[in-house]
């Protein structure tokens, strides 16, 4: 391993340095003696024009580059990583543009392919990457090809395309599945892949690591540079840029490394509020002024939500009480593109002081202005944290500035384990993971829509990507025949019929359509139907504007939510009250309204779950009193009272209360493991509790608890002996008991519904025309019912199974519960509810009560729960 010092000036507290590690390969003498090369002399000009000096992480990326190796950058934001990761492709290009005529080679596609897990981190990149192109003169094309890009636009970079391309996973995976791909990528030299880690631990990362192996296969020269912020386990991040051997026993290929060490330390506080913290909910109401303060007291504020839903809110509250005028703007993934993009531009130009946003804004957009970063809610994971606060001050030399806000008083505790976390340098560690295979099935389809392909070679390939190096020939075989026939329940349909079997033995793409198809349904994010929300005018202004005739798209809502809705029903959206004026189509046609109490769109994705890590911080929170100091005194007194009146879960078990109220029967437990994880055990614990004939009527669940209720006594069973906890909560729960649960799930059809339309038997959209949330329920449970039924060991069926263990159902994160709380559950039976227990009881308030009294009523029912626990 090389150290090579950073270069650059800092300031006496801190220093950076670079490291270099190769596997397998030593470095060259003259870079482990001497340190990278320097810069050529304009860009070393550039940057001393910019009053900077190049680091060293920059420098050794070049050194990589020119010895052809493939790397992954670890730094912190600020370090200059995205313009690291860029230098060895700018040089490299101005060297061929100043080679002579005689010398120099035509190229047919792009040099540099960069790609990024989100279209707004690809808009920034661009702008920011023209303008050292621009300043040293270089004549290097840079563009951008995203969801939002224009068809036409798209059509000529295929034919003229540009250096370096901006591009998404998606795009990616079009435009290798386009016959001309071949002689697209022929030149490609460089890959870049931005924000990293957030792209490996999901499908998308699985689809990406496959258009990779095929861009191996089309540019055998090809080098990846990988840049990510700082991970727990970097070895996945640089096997997932090498090149693997196929096989479970073949040594792991390894990119090399380089890491940066960390900077200056960020200030991150949480809210001191003198107001009451609530129990339970997710508004952060209460906070409201103290967030505005804070906005009034910046130049420029992102002010994080977890969900869309939050943001909305969040964005109208602001508003109400904005007395100075101040420019405040709303961004999450759900607005019309046209509109994210002004919001973009504005915060560029520095006329915005706030943007409400989600995780839209997450990753790497550099907007230096930016001086504090407010995260309302708890951030459920350390590394999502440190992401969100490294979009204050962008720069590695500065600290960053943060301030979180709790909503309840277990985010308190939340927040507090993610603020010791960042003291500690702490990553939540990204989950391995075995690529799926209905993102196999839907990359199959697409290499046939490139031409056809002979499957030994093919599988070579596949099983050269990180996620699917263990995957086994005969599974590979199984996708194919799904995707030539649609299996055995479903081959006598033509419609499922997308491949088809030469006489050479190569498989060719039956019908020109399905390449159309696979254009039109390309991807693995598989959000709730949407429908665009189009602007008319209101009855104030006279005529409305005509339903199909102009009126501006504001966004898209989730269809279930419009549903809902009734002709004059009024609610929240892009910022505006809105009043809904009829369905038409695929289109919610609205118009603009004044509303006391409009409802706010809630979507059905976006829920972050608690991480491990954070989990685990929390819990140990909780069983040593010494850490309270640090806390709010009426969360120090809310835990204190728990103690006194029943006890505090300790830090690897389980805390079990039962207690009655209200004529029923109440059992809450404190796993700490996310929502997820506590839903799948609460409808296998009420099938327990079904059999033991203690009558089970619901559950609920929240991050941190889970609360079953019935008609008998549970706590009487748990002392008689009548009901052994131990039992109870077995590990073997995850095997019949699931199964039998499983079977007639809905949860499971709808992760089946999913996995169906990533591989291509379900299309949600066909030319000219888009199927309904509920014609896609439908389809796809009739599907699942045949299959299940004729093909239990269907390919699309393991997928399913696959993905309710660590996806909706978190049947993974579940099971590691049950062996850690094994022989450590403790009992304790109460006459009435504990302070711990009251804000899981108030999810129960949260079931739907419908009229003008529903917020009364919740109200008096958390005062009822808060005083019937303190007393």
């Amino acid at each position: 391993m090389s150290a090579v010092e950073r270069t650059g000036k800092t300031p006496p507290r801190l220093r950076f340095r670079a490291v270099i590690t190769t596997r397998d390969r030593p470095l060259d003498k003259d870079v482990q003696e001497n340190g990278p090369a320097p810069l050529p002399p304009d860009f070393a000009a550039w940057f001393a024009t910019r009053g900077w000096r190049v680091r060293a992480h920059q420098l050794a990326l070049v050194d990589h580059a020119a010895r052809g190796n493939s790397v992954l950058l670890i730094a912190p934001t600020g370090a200059g990583k995205t313009l690291a990761g860029f230098l060895p492709s700018l040089i490299d290009l101005a060297r061929q543009d100043g080679a002579s005529a005689e010398r120099r080679t035509p190229r047919r596609g792009p040099h540099t392919l960069y790609i990024s897990p989100l279209k707004a981190l690809a808009v920034d990149i661009a702008r920011n990457l023209e303008t050292p192109v621009a300043e040293m003169g270089l004549p290097i094309t840079i563009e951008t090809r995203t969801g939002d890009t224009p068809a036409h636009k798209r059509q000529r970079q295929k034919r003229v395309p540009p250096d370096i391309l901006l591009t998404t996973p998606e795009q990616l995976a079009l435009l290798i599945a386009d016959p001309q791909a071949s002689e697209f990528f022929a030149d490609l030299t460089t890959v870049i892949l931005d924000e990293l880690h957030a792209l490996v631990t999901s499908k998308r990362g699985d689809l990406l690591a496959l258009g990779l192996a095929r861009l191996r296969k089309l540019a055998p020269n090809l080098r990846m540079t990988g840049l990510s912020a700082t991970v727990a386990e970097p070895e996945d991040l640089r096997a997932y840029l090498a090149q693997q051997s196929p096989g479970k026993d073949a040594p792991r290929a390894l990119a090399d490394l380089v890491t940066v060490a960390e900077g200056a330390e960020p200030d991150i506080t949480i809210l001191p509020s003198e107001a009451r913290i609530p129990w339970a909910g997710h508004s952060a109401a209460y906070a409201l002024p103290d967030i505005y303060e804070a906005i009034r007291a910046h130049r420029t504020v992102l002010v994080f939500v977890n969900t869309r839903s939050q943001a909305e809110r969040l964005f109208q509250e602001l508003w109400r009480i904005n007395d100075d005028t101040l420019a405040i703007a709303l961004h999450h993934g759900s607005l019309d593109a046209g509109q994210r993009r002004k919001v973009e531009a504005a915060m560029t130009a520095g006329q915005l002081r706030a943007v409400v946003c989600t995780s839209s804004l997450d990753l790497g957009v550099d907007w230096g202005d930016v001086d504090l970063v407010v995260n309302v809610g708890a951030p459920k994971g350390a590394s999502r944290l440190s992401q969100r606060i490294g979009r204050a001050n962008h720069r590695m030399d500065e600290p960053s500035k943060a301030l979180l806000v709790p909503a309840n008083r277990f985010e308190v505790l939340e927040c507090r384990a993610a603020l010791e976390a960042s003291k500690a340098g702490a990553q939540d560690a990204p989950a391995g993971r075995a690529g799926g295979l209905d993102v196999l099935a839907q990359h199959i389809l697409g290499l046939a829509c490139a031409g056809p392909f002979e499957e030994r070679e093919t599988f070579a390939e596949i099983a050269s990507a990180e996620p699917y190096r263990e995957l086994d020939f005969e599974t590979f075989l199984r996708c194919i025949d799904f995707v030539a026939t649609g299996g055995y329940a479903l081959r006598a349909y033509d419609r499922y019929a997308r491949l088809k079997r030469r006489p050479d033995g190569l498989w060719r793409l039956a019908h020109p359509r399905f390449a159309q198809a696979y254009r039109l349904n390309v991807g693995t994010i598989v959000e709730a139907p949407m429908l665009k929300v189009r602007l008319g005018r209101s009855r104030s202004q006279g005529r409305r504007t005509p339903v199909g005739r102009g009126g501006r798209v504001l966004g898209e809502v989730e269809e279930w939510f419009i549903e809902q809705l009734s002709p004059g029903d009024t609610f929240v959206f892009a910022g505006e009250i809105l009043r809904f004026e009829a369905l038409r189509e695929n289109e919610a046609q609205v118009s603009r309204a004044h509303s006391a109490d409009p409802k706010v769109p809630a979507y059905m994705g976006g829920k972050f779950p608690l991480s491990t890590y954070l989990a685990a911080s929390v819990r140990a929170m909780l069983a040593e009193a010494e850490h309270w100091q640090a806390l709010p005194d009426q969360v120090r007194e809310w835990l204190e009272i728990q103690r006194e009146k029943s006890r505090l879960p300790e830090r690897d078990g389980l805390l079990v209360e039962t207690f009655p109220r209200n004529s029923k029967f109440y059992m809450v437990c404190y796993p700490f493991e996310g929502r997820l994880a506590h839903q799948t055990l609460g409808m296998l614990l009420t099938r327990r509790l079904e059999r033991a004939r203690l009558r089970p009527l619901g559950f609920v669940a929240n991050d941190y608890a889970l609360a079953v209720w019935g008609l008998r006594d549970i706590g009487e069973a748990i002392h008689t002996g009548k009901l052994s906890l131990d039992a109870l909560f077995d590990e073997d729960m995850l095997g019949d008991d699931l199964d039998a649960w499983l079977a007639g799930s809905a949860l499971l059809k709808r992760t089946f519904r999913n996995c169906a339309v990533i591989a291509g038997l379900i299309e949600r959209r066909h030319p000219g025309q888009e199927k309904s949330g509920r014609q896609v329920t439908v389809s796809s449970d009739l599907i699942y019912d045949v299959l299940r039924e004729h093909e239990p060991d269907h390919i699309l069926l393991s997928a399913t199974w696959a993905d309710a263990a660590t996806g909706l159902l978190d049947i993974s994160r579940l099971g590691g519960l049950l062996y850690r709380i094994r022989a450590r559950i403790t009992h304790t039976r109460l006459d009435c509810v504990s302070p711990l227990a009251v804000p899981v009881m108030l999810e129960i308030g949260r079931e739907p009560v419908h009229g003008e009294a529903n917020e009364t009523l919740l109200a008096e029912f958390a005062d009822e729960l808060i005083a019937e626990a303190m007393t």
